[in-house]
């Protein structure tokens, strides 16, 4: 399946009501992305893929992630993909993660086990439902080598969230060629510095604190003072300025091997989707 070089990631497709992702899904069609990208939510993720899928014609539609927390069965996600399949062909890809302790733990404590294990354990269960998921319609939410390297062995690449260029070049030789590698990177476009960070800021606040990113993070060569939100790391996770400098960063990961990049586009003006602002890149691009 092609998803192109640039797609949009957009948190509203999964959470606003249905009316609005679909409007929106057709707009991000419309506007000529590859892909649109809807994270995790409340069980039933791929009823949501399945109507963007039905109000759209050719737009890929990717779960970045579907949570394997939030969906315990792999044989009950694996026959609703097939659905999705059977009556939108190529068109739906199945985007995979663990999430992360502090939230999974939260109402059950001791939930959570290692990601390896647990991620390992539900493609066996893909592999093994009734109607299984093929290894070339699935991808990983990868950050560290282990994860990517698994993302190699057993899916069609990696989705890593939260990264930067460097990140990308360091996933890129894990993966090895052939391997899908779909960064995704924040965005704000607004060219007053103080606005834009305080825009990244606010979203990264929880992000920050989680131990998975913050593992990730400083392996990248952040401090715990840059987690805590300092000036050097919103820039370096939050792609600000016009369009043509949040179009460099998106070209940084092309450089740095990414096949395609989900931007996700933060509003200023607090809008649920960003229409204009997606406009404008769209534009860009052109």
């Amino acid at each position: 399946m092609d998803i192109g070089r640039i797609g949009i990631w957009s948190g509203p497709l999964r959470r606003a009501e249905e009316d609005a992702a679909v409007s929106a899904a057709v707009e991000i069609e419309r506007l000529g992305f590859g892909a649109a990208w809807l994270p995790s939510g409340p069980p039933g993720q791929l009823n949501r893929v399945g109507a963007l899928l039905r109000s759209t014609r050719k737009l890929p539609i990717v779960t970045g992630i579907l949570n394997i927390y939030t969906e315990p069965d792999p044989e009950r996600t694996a026959e609703s993909f097939a659905a999705l399949e059977r009556d939108h062909p190529g068109r739906a890809l199945l985007g995979l993660g663990v999430g992360h302790p502090e939230v999974v733990n939260r109402d059950q404590p001791g939930r959570y086990r290692p990601p390896i294990a647990a991620i390992s354990d539900y493609l066996d269960g893909l592999d093994h439902a009734p109607q299984p998921v093929p290894e070339g319609r699935r991808l990983l939410a990868a950050l560290g080598p282990r994860m990517l390297r698994l993302a190699a062995r057993r899916s069609l690449g990696a989705h890593p969230y939260l990264t930067t260029p460097e990140h990308t070049r360091m996933a890129r030789q894990e993966l090895g060629a052939g391997r899908l590698l779909a960064p995704e990177q924040t965005a704000v476009l607004d060219t007053d510095p103080h606005r834009a960070r305080e825009i990244g800021r606010r979203f990264l606040s929880f992000y920050l604190g989680t131990t998975n990113y913050g593992n990730n993070l400083r392996r990248l060569g952040f401090t715990d003072e840059d987690l805590a939100g300092s000036d050097r790391i919103i820039d370096a996770l939050v792609a600000w300025g016009d369009e043509e400098a949040v179009l460099r960063r998106v070209e940084e990961h092309h450089r740095a091997g990414a096949d395609h990049v989900c931007l996700q586009v933060l509003s200023p003006d607090g809008e649920e989707f960003p229409l204009r602002d997606w406009a404008r890149l769209a534009a860009a691009l052109r």
